[in-house]
């Protein structure tokens, strides 16, 4: 009796520091994958705002990108003739199939929405900020001019970077100034070139002569 409680004992002592140690390993696996998941997180956010950016910055610089043709539709478009071979049988479900497939084309035509045509009515981004240049008085950011657009067009989106990469495309094609105070950089309308200087030296020449 006393080997048989002796040998219970220690099979009890065994199971309880093997589950105690498959406890601490599962509770170990688990902040693991906690913390992996977090960081896929982190990182699935990081790129979805990169995506945000990128097509604010697409949509900026009026690139426009054809849908590509899904492959269903490419393949459908393609119907093999039917072998002399084959039975009536199988010719009448050939002619079924490829009577079938313009519809199928068809149906998979986008049709236009009236809020696809009213946005794509829509002045762009580029046009938008040219207009409030001209409206400045004095330098302003392009977090000023982000601010001031959204302020003025609640109904649209503008990024910060967006603008200020709008703006920088502006300046080398003579539409936006670019000034810089310390290691803030401002923006305005380009400067207006005077076109009646030359009339007004020619007229003492006439009268002169």
């Amino acid at each position: 009796m006393l080997e048989t409680a002796t040998s219970a004992t220690e099979l009890t002592a065994h199971y309880v520091a093997q589950v105690t140690g498959d406890l601490e390993r599962n509770v170990k696996e688990q902040e693991r994958i906690t913390a992996e998941i977090a960081s896929l997180q982190e990182q699935l956010a990081a790129v979805q705002h990169d995506h945000t950016v990128l097509v604010n910055v697409q949509q900026a610089l009026g690139i426009t990108q054809a849908p590509a043709q899904p492959e269903a539709e490419a393949e459908s478009a393609v119907v093999p003739s039917p072998r002399q071979k084959s039975g009536a049988a199988r010719g009448g479900k050939q002619a079924r199939k490829s009577a079938a497939a313009p519809k199928k084309a068809a149906a998979r035509k986008p049709v236009a929405k009236p809020a696809d045509a009213a946005k794509a009515a829509q002045p762009t981004l580029v046009e938008l900020i040219r207009r409030h240049l001209l409206e400045l008085k004095e330098p302003r950011s392009a977090a000023e001019i982000s601010a001031a657009l959204g302020q003025a067009h609640p109904e649209r989106q503008f990024a910060d970077k967006v603008v200020r990469v709008t703006l920088d495309g502006l300046v080398p094609k003579s539409q936006a100034e670019r000034t810089k105070q310390g290691r803030s950089v401002f923006y305005t309308a380009p400067a207006s070139k005077p076109t009646d200087a030359p009339g007004d030296e020619a007229q003492p020449a006439e009268a002169g002569s």
